[in-house]
């Protein structure tokens, strides 16, 4: 029973760090990743106390330096251009705010679990906590009496959720929701590559594969950005497991039969629910309506992307606005949510070049922490430039988490084989 508190938990404090959420009973200015960010500053300070020392790693520094540095020209953009918008001139602290919540759910993961929090232990709850997402999703688009509960005391926005008829989780919404999503999957593919236990374990080979499919299918429900992380997580998968030789291991047939197992038992409920369900046929179609569309009529394509690509590609006017950007981004001012134009319009090339710099640096940091993840870095940062060509928003919450980790100095899979 103690074991089983304490799982819950960590999965609950990692819901409330990757799925903020207000409450009711709160300030509406606070949120559970603000609490978790004052909670892990405490712990910092408490083990540095305990050290009798207070350290920052060269590459934390350097990520500070970054935010710092993206911050300050979006400080000048909006000093240069007389505008109050500062969306993006508190970066720095957002920074904090991340890494202070990060450092509180590895130091909560290390007090109450059974092992030392690693790349491997942090993605299965993350997986967990997602999965439970998408089936709350379910549930409080079905039961009336439960989404009345979670619209009373949960602040997310439901209004606007509801008015749009969107589903949503605790705090899992939209394209937020979608971000987060991708990342896990892209996660559990790199240790259905990386961990020989997930091989030499059918059971566990197929829950994480489970899992893969049940975020990619519902996920995609809630936010079809989902699709992007489902797409690079499999690209991750097929690549790592491309035979050599003619020969099929016996590992790889291991994970290619449990795969087709997984997807045929997924696909078979999804047909009949499809067939039997109005309220589930709706959801297919629209988590995947460019299937379905190119299926139907032989064209791919979404209302989405229509919307995108013809209303959103919205550009500077002018050279200066190229170069240090209007100084404007909040309240949809430019009626844009395509990243790329968003981040240029308020802080120009200059700061849009410092922002993405400061995500291929966090995921070159990756690589040198953590061996044996240079595919996993390449698609963190494939995931960045994909999302942005959406939505403006940023995958930091991951690399909070992977700065507050122990350095692990050999692949996932060489560690458990040497233990």
């Amino acid at each position: 029973m103690k074991q089983l508190c304490a799982k819950l938990i960590i999965l609950v404090t990692t819901s409330f760090y990757l799925f903020p959420i207000g409450l009711s009973f709160l300030p509406s200015s606070l949120n559970t990743k603000m609490i978790l960010a004052v909670v892990g500053a405490m712990l910092y300070i408490i083990d540095c106390i305990k050290k009798r020392e207070a350290t920052v790693s060269k590459y934390l520094f350097g990520a500070i330096i970054f935010a710092f540095a993206f911050s300050l020209a979006c400080y000048i953009a909006i000093v240069y251009n007389n505008t109050y918008d500062d969306s993006f001139t508190g970066y720095f602290f957002s920074f904090f705010t991340w890494l202070g919540g990060a450092y509180a759910v590895c130091a909560i993961i290390n007090q109450l679990d059974d092992e030392p929090v690693n790349l491997r232990r942090l993605t299965i709850y993350m997986a967990i906590v997602c999965v439970a997402q998408c089936i709350s999703a379910i549930m409080i688009d079905r039961i009336p009496a439960l989404k009345q509960v979670v619209d009373s005391y949960i602040i997310q926005g439901q209004e606007f959720l509801n008015n749009v008829d969107r589903l949503y989780g605790i705090g899992a919404s939209l394209d937020t929701a979608g971000v987060r999503f991708s990342i896990v999957l892209i996660m559990l593919a790199y240790v259905l590559c990386e961990d020989w236990q997930t091989y030499n374990d059918k059971k566990r080979l197929s829950l994480y594969l489970l899992g893969f499919c049940i975020i990619t299918f519902i996920g995609n429900m809630i936010s079809r950005t989902t699709l992007v992380g489902a797409a690079i997580g499999i690209g991750y998968i097929l690549f790592m497991h491309i035979p050599s030789s003619i020969i099929i291991t016996q590992k790889q047939m291991r994970l290619y039969s449990t795969l087709i197992l997984v997807v045929g038992i997924i696909v078979t409920v999804a047909v009949y629910l499809y067939n039997t369900d109005s309220g589930f046929r709706s959801n297919i179609r629209f988590a995947f309506e460019g299937f379905f569309n190119w299926a139907e009529t032989g064209v791919w394509r979404t209302s989405s992307t229509d919307k995108l690509n013809n209303v959103m590609w919205i550009w500077p006017q002018t050279t200066k606005d190229w170069i240090i950007g209007t100084g404007l981004f909040g309240n949809w001012v430019y009626s844009t949510d395509i990243g790329y134009c968003r981040y240029i319009l308020y802080c120009g090339l200059i700061g849009f070049s410092i922002f993405s710099l400061f995500f291929v640096y966090n995921a070159w940091v990756v690589t040198q922490r953590f061996s044996g993840t240079r595919m996993l870095a390449f698609c963190f940062v494939a995931t960045t430039f994909i999302v942005w060509l959406k939505v403006a928003t940023d995958i930091f919450f991951i690399y909070a988490l992977m700065f507050c980790l122990e350095e692990e100095h050999g692949s996932i899979a060489k560690r458990t084989a040497k233990e």
